[in-house]
């Protein structure tokens, strides 16, 4: 599971996730993408289950990159403790991702095994997502079909 070697500061606010994404929402290194349709935020141990589930389903061939890392602390308190006394002690870390961001990427393989496992990937995350291809190789395949 992913999380930060250190950090600046041990606890961090909530904060807010409304808007699109401005940054990571293109396709920069593969050739094929999983899309974020909403905002959220997605933890450490979900990123992890979404990569091993791509990771196995392409048979480790290809290449996989995680757009994402969980580097927000996410507090809890301890069960049945009274209210007051402070902020709990960081429980998870998380990724803030907003609509419109690309979670992963692959390249090396077919475009029926890619979308295969990410469609494997998405049922790891607790987001709406969507496939998307790079727009070089959707302008080779529609020429090749021709």
């Amino acid at each position: 599971m992913q999380q930060p070697k250190r950090v600046k500061y041990r606890k961090a606010q909530r904060g807010r996730r409304r808007g699109q994404a401005q940054t990571g929402n293109t396709i920069g290194f593969g050739d094929y993408g999983l899309q974020v349709l909403e905002s959220a935020w997605v933890t450490g141990a979900q990123i992890e289950a979404a990569r091993r589930a791509i990771t196995h389903h392409i048979r480790r061939g290809g290449k996989v990159w995680i757009r994402v890392f969980p580097d927000k602390p996410v507090s809890k308190k301890a069960a049945e403790t009274r209210m007051g006394s402070g902020k709990g002690v960081p429980d998870h870390w998380v990724a803030v991702v907003r609509s419109g961001r690309i979670m992963f990427e692959m390249a090396g393989v077919g475009e029926k095994v890619a979308r295969e496992s990410i469609r494997l990937a998405s049922h790891k995350l607790p987001v709406k997502t969507r496939f998307v291809v790079r727009e070089t190789v959707a302008a080779a395949g529609s020429d090749s079909v021709k």
